[in-house]
């Protein structure tokens, strides 16, 4: 019986070979501030999902104000929150570059999604990202009633640096006896700094991102910091996983950080979490963000919508 020789989907292929061209140059030779400029620069999709409303609100924070953008997919009176969080390694990203992700929760869900604008490393040094993704979070829970929001339907999500986020929101909440969450929604995050990890070697020169980029995008975050040694920064790094709330963890399997979301989810699973775990072949870093034009970012976000739409109208206790 033959191996499997994980390859690129068809539509993939075309968008990796297009973004290489694009880019050019390594995160690393381009500069922070290249990759920022771009990463702001790319166009909206044309059809972006319509919203019954969308509405910038601003709420203090450590760091003075933090922006938060709530898209309403329906004008019923009260839906089910995500307060989501975006990726960038915690050094770039936006409201504005991660909109038309934000949107396609939003209408896939049906949640009103709070999209947060944390502020960036290494201007605000880590965990600055968490101190403001807790502080959106505890907002959110707090101005249910005025958002709109279930009070005890509200879930955090986060892609890649937004996935670690989410992650560590729902420890810190745990801990804290913040928010009683309903779900988290880890989409190939960082929840990991094993280097060594199988999938970060096979996997270096991955599309999209590739273990030169990770190790850039860490050392800009550190600023020349110490790397973190606690789980009020990394999530695999805590020592219990016991009583966080149910989580659905999404991965490509052309990623090079995949493993450190297979190996948490299986730690979530093994600690009595309710852990749903796919791993969407012929895709690699960032592709839920790229559904738009992939085919499997369309279906793994429609997956992850279908089973939070199902916890919604089937709530349980955990």
């Amino acid at each position: 019986m033959s191996q499997h020789v994980p390859t690129p989907d068809p539509d993939a292929a075309q968008l990796y070979g297009l973004r290489r061209a694009q880019r050019g140059n390594s995160m690393r030779e381009a500069g922070l501030e290249a990759v920022r400029a771009g990463l702001e620069a790319m166009p909206h999709p044309a059809e972006m999902p319509k919203m019954a409303a969308v509405e910038d609100r601003e709420i203090p924070c450590a760091h003075g104000r933090l922006p938060i953008r709530v898209y309403s997919p329906t004008a019923d009176a009260e839906l089910p929150a995500i307060v989501y969080f975006h990726g960038g390694g915690m050094v770039m990203g936006s409201n504005h570059s991660f909109e038309p992700f934000a949107r396609a929760i939003a209408e896939y869900t049906g949640h009103r999604v709070c999209a947060v604008e944390y502020h960036l490393a290494p201007e605000h040094p880590p965990p600055g990202q968490v101190a403001d993704a807790y502080a959106a979070t505890e907002w959110v829970a707090a101005h249910a009633s005025e958002l709109g929001v279930v009070p005890d339907r509200i879930t955090v999500a986060g892609d890649s640096a937004g996935g670690t986020l989410a992650a560590l929101v729902a420890l810190r909440a745990r801990d804290q006896g913040g928010p009683r969450l309903f779900c988290q929604v880890l989409m190939y995050g960082g929840l990991d700094r094993d280097m060594a990890a199988a999938s970060v070697r096979e996997l270096a020169d991955a599309p999209g991102l590739t273990r030169d980029d990770i190790r850039y995008l860490h050392g800009l975050a550190r600023a020349g910091r110490p790397e973190p040694t606690g789980s009020d920064e990394i999530p695999a790094y805590a020592d219990d996983l016991r009583g966080l709330p149910p989580a659905i963890v999404a991965v490509g399997e052309l990623d090079p950080v995949r493993d450190w979301s297979e190996r948490y989810a299986a730690r979530l699973r093994d600690a009595g979490v309710q852990t749903t775990l796919t791993r969407y072949p012929g895709v690699g870093h960032g592709f839920l963000m790229q559904l738009y034009h992939l085919a499997r970012g369309r279906q793994a976000l429609a997956e992850i919508a279908g089973l939070l739409r199902a916890k919604a109208a089937h709530p349980l206790p955990w």
